[in-house]
């Protein structure tokens, strides 16, 4: 058992993990493992054989692009493969993001999908959280900042034609976008958690300005 010096953090840590074995199931742009393992009971016997199987994808950053002086946010939307049998539209506003290639920090990543993805640099990067979205299925995790920058100028379609991106890029006053949020259009969980601490933190970051 891991020391923990706070009563409510995680009771166990890794090596209250056991007999793992990760079957490879199938390998493409993401992979597909099946896991075998047992873990430890709160009660401090030994479970049974568990078996799962487990979406594993790189880590991934997000950057909510916000321009204090103009009190604008930049989303861009895109057609997004998870989201084919939404109800209402399989194309979804969202913070640019991207993927941690080897070698990459995050900080890095959030420039480069800024640009990629906006045409948008980035002045100011301010790191939020780092958090799994589906850790019951799926290994990723991210990264989130929020980016002020400077949208004059911003819009447009943009995205690397070799990796199929077809990304447009929209530029909304803060309380446009809140609305979107409230009626459900904004419904993924990067905008989500940058829009809350926005709304919380957009009074100090447009008096810095």
């Amino acid at each position: 058992m891991a020391e923990q010096s706070h009563p409510h953090a995680p009771r166990y840590a890794h090596e209250a993990v056991e007999a793992r074995h990760d079957e490879p199931l199938q390998a493409g742009f993401f992979r597909l493992e099946r896991r075998h393992y047992r873990h430890r009971r709160f009660d401090g016997s030994w479970s049974e054989r568990v078996v799962r199987e487990v979406h594993v994808r790189h880590d991934a950053v997000g950057v909510l692009l916000y321009d204090p002086g103009r009190d604008n946010v930049v989303l861009v939307e895109q057609i997004r493969a998870g989201a084919l049998d939404d109800p209402c539209s399989p194309w979804k506003l969202e913070p640019v993001a991207g993927l941690v290639d080897p070698g990459e920090t995050t900080a890095e990543v959030a420039r480069r999908e800024a640009q990629e993805e906006a045409g948008c640099e980035i002045d100011e990067l301010i790191e939020l959280h780092t958090y799994y979205p589906s850790p019951g299925a799926c290994t990723e995790r991210v990264t989130l900042y929020c980016g002020l920058i400077d949208s004059q100028g911003l819009g447009g379609v943009h995205g690397l034609a070799e990796e199929h991106e077809d990304i447009l890029v929209h530029v909304m006053a803060f309380a446009e976008a809140w609305a979107l949020l409230e009626r459900g259009t904004i419904d993924n969980a990067m905008a989500l958690i940058g829009m809350h601490w926005l709304v919380r933190e957009r009074p100090s970051l447009r008096a810095r300005r």
